[in-house]
């Protein structure tokens, strides 16, 4: 039987480059991204069961009726987002470590109904390089970057419920680092005695 694989939360501000950093993650095969369930319409490049699973609004209440979803949240244009419970640990049972890119609210919702996810925090190397990162999107209007910069520090201010928090640094080198600190997290946690039972009870010292 393939052993269990880890849950990663992963949280962070707009801006901070945890996307990128989750790119990195599943370049290695023992890593695989958590395709969200989603009520809104596909945009242009977006691929079903892909990019999102999209179903009706109808059907993602039935599953939130049904106990379907790890954590789901309604945002303010009223489109609904969930991670389900069912894919998850399909997945999980598959030995692969599956990577889920959420907000705190949702990362607080996975810490109630799964202990065992591991939660990370990705910050940026300063407020100020989080703004540099913003403003070179080129996208961003004044406003939208001061709310994106209120909003980063509500959410790091989640920081010390997490797991870890690790620092995604500038540049190429950077970004391998930080995928790397997370590959280190990872191997730790494997070696966590709640995680080894099998091995445990081999050696006759469980309780």
């Amino acid at each position: 039987m393939a052993k269990q694989g880890l849950l990663l939360v992963v949280s962070g501000p707009s801006g901070c480059g945890k996307g990128t950093v989750c790119s990195r993650l599943i370049q290695n095969p023992a890593f695989l991204f958590s395709v969200s369930a989603t009520t809104r319409q596909p945009r242009p490049g977006e691929i079903p069961d892909v990019s999102y699973h999209y179903i009706t609004k109808e059907r993602f209440l039935e599953l939130v009726e049904q106990d379907g979803f790890l954590e789901y949240n309604r945002y303010a244009t009223g489109d609904m987002y969930g991670t389900l419970k069912e894919e998850t640990e399909r997945k999980l049972a598959s030995g692969c470590n599956l990577i889920l890119e959420i907000d705190v609210n949702g990362a607080r919702q996975i810490r109630a109904r799964f202990p065992e996810a591991v939660l990370i925090m990705i910050a940026p190397p300063s407020m100020d390089e989080l703004e540099r990162r913003l403003r070179k999107r080129g996208t961003e209007t004044e406003e939208s970057i001061a709310k994106r910069l209120r909003r980063a520090g509500e959410e790091l201010k989640e920081a010390p419920g997490y797991d870890y928090l690790v620092v995604n640094e500038s540049g190429e080198e950077g970004l391998q680092k930080t995928a790397d600190a997370i590959f280190a997290i990872v191997s730790a946690e494997c070696c966590k005695p709640r995680r080894k039972q099998e091995l445990l009870s081999a050696l006759n010292i469980t309780k």
